[in-house]
């Protein structure tokens, strides 16, 4: 029988913590139909899923699922990217941008099946700073939203979200950034023309969509070799909500306070130290970090 390690988060998006004994069940159940024995295992920490999905792989488990959000997909997917082990997805969180990509049902038991039966997909994965991200990464705003959100106690989904933007926003002073060393997936350089730029924030999109069908990166695509800039520039409170329609029509586009790059790999600069978040999760680097796009570093099982 096959071995499949299944990694859940029990507070991701509205918390399963009640029932989990019932997820375990179905988990080990809906597996067990297609032939996998399965090992699973509830974090109660972070890196938990990190470090639950590194004993797998050394264990040469044949399938490592994640059931939770962006995060502990993140945690769990890192440790395996780059090997052949197949990654499935149980959505399992506020916001689920990933999984809503690669269009992964939000029913477990549905999830679950296509871990077991579905076909295998390659994707890309951006690195920042030496931290992978598989859905989006963000510096600046987006990524002192990500801080609030990851505190423990923090309100979570689309709500959570408002209020910790809106909270975030009265006191926030945008950073200026530049952007330079931009190369395409061929290493030819491509023109940034983004030098000491006021932004309020900078997302480096892998997939489109922030989560709750929020689209970030219309044109984004999983497995082009490229990852989707998008920098906003400081703006009205009055701006910003005449494009929340298209936020979530999936049809950003470029235009004034709004500007949209392609780049497979570039480096990034301010004068202050960078706060960043790679799939919601935060990070603090130096004054200047390198966005690199891994080709081909994910096997994910989807629908066939």
């Amino acid at each position: 029988m096959r071995r499949a390690l299944v990694v859940i988060n029990p507070i991701a998006g509205k918390g399963r913590s009640r029932t989990m004994g019932a997820c375990v069940d179905l988990a080990k159940s809906v597996l067990s139909g297609h032939g996998y024995e399965a090992d699973v295992r509830i974090t109660t920490a972070p890196q938990d899923s990190c470090r639950f999905s590194t004993e797998g792989a050394a264990a040469n488990v044949d399938l490592v699922v994640a059931w939770g959000g962006d995060g502990t997909i993140n945690g769990a997917a890192s440790a395996i990217a780059g090997t052949n082990i197949p990654f499935a997805i149980v959505p399992g969180g506020s916001g689920n941008g990933l999984a809503r990509d690669l269009r992964i049902p939000f029913n477990p038991a549905a999830a679950l099946t296509i871990a077991a039966t579905g076909t295998t997909r390659v994707i890309d994965a951006g690195e920042l700073h030496g931290s992978l991200f598989f859905n989006v990464a963000g510096v600046g705003f987006d990524a002192r939203i990500a801080d609030r959100l990851a505190r423990p106690g923090a309100r979570r989904g689309l709500a959570g979200y408002i209020f910790a933007t809106v909270g975030e926003l009265r006191g926030y002073q945008p950073g200026r950034y530049s952007i330079d060393e931009v190369y395409d997936h061929d290493g030819k350089a491509l023109v940034a023309d983004i030098t000491d730029r006021p932004a309020l924030f900078v997302a480096l999109a892998n997939s489109r969509q922030y989560g709750s069908g929020a689209k970030i990166a219309p044109r984004a695509l999983l497995d082009d070799g490229m990852m989707e800039i998008v920098i906003v520039e400081p703006q009205s409170g009055f701006s910003i909500l005449r494009q929340v329609p298209a936020f979530f029509r999936g049809t950003l586009t470029e235009g004034p306070g709004l500007l949209m790059r392609s780049a497979a790999s570039m480096e990034i600069s301010c004068a202050n130290p960078i706060h960043f978040h790679v799939d919601g999760e935060p990070r603090k680097g130096p004054e200047r970090i390198a966005l690199r796009t891994r080709r081909r570093i994910l096997h994910v099982k989807v629908s066939g």
